[in-house]
């Protein structure tokens, strides 16, 4: 939950007064609940994700606290990029998963294509003309 909170004199220490009523009221913000969410950052109809670190009240794209990884739907297959010990901390200090984030972050980390090894490349043999294969006959 996020909401404004009228600054408290007695949490600092000093003992001050309101005298009248124009004086200035500071308010401090307080921010209780943190998301794991998209951010877009693509280019019009090239949507391309950060996953993001960001209070809950906050816009799509406003400030975020950390960046956790990215997601491009556009390739085959998409691709996901996670900082998992990263995402696994926030979500062990109290952030929420999105509902997206959720599902893309439950999906099996896919395992690296294996790369067919190539054939040994093979040097033609190539006959010197120094040494020739056959000895001259003498002639007789």
């Amino acid at each position: 939950m996020l909401g404004y909170v009228k600054y408290s004199p007695a949490a600092d220490g000093l003992d001050r007064t309101i005298d009248s009523p124009n004086q200035i009221v500071f308010f401090e913000r307080i921010s209780l609940v943190l998301m794991i969410r998209l951010a877009r950052v693509g280019a019009r109809k090239q949507p391309h994700y950060r996953v993001v670190v960001i209070e809950k009240d906050r816009a799509r794209n406003g400030r975020s606290v950390e960046v956790v990884g990215t997601y491009n739907p556009r390739t085959t297959p998409a691709s996901l990029d996670f900082k998992r010990e990263r995402i696994d901390y926030w979500v062990a200090n109290g952030a929420i998963l999105s509902d997206r984030v959720g599902k893309l972050y439950a999906m099996p980390i896919p395992e690296p294509a294996a790369v067919p090894a190539a054939p040994p490349v093979v040097k033609p043999i190539v006959a010197s003309a120094a040494a020739p294969d056959t000895e001259p006959v003498p002639a007789a």
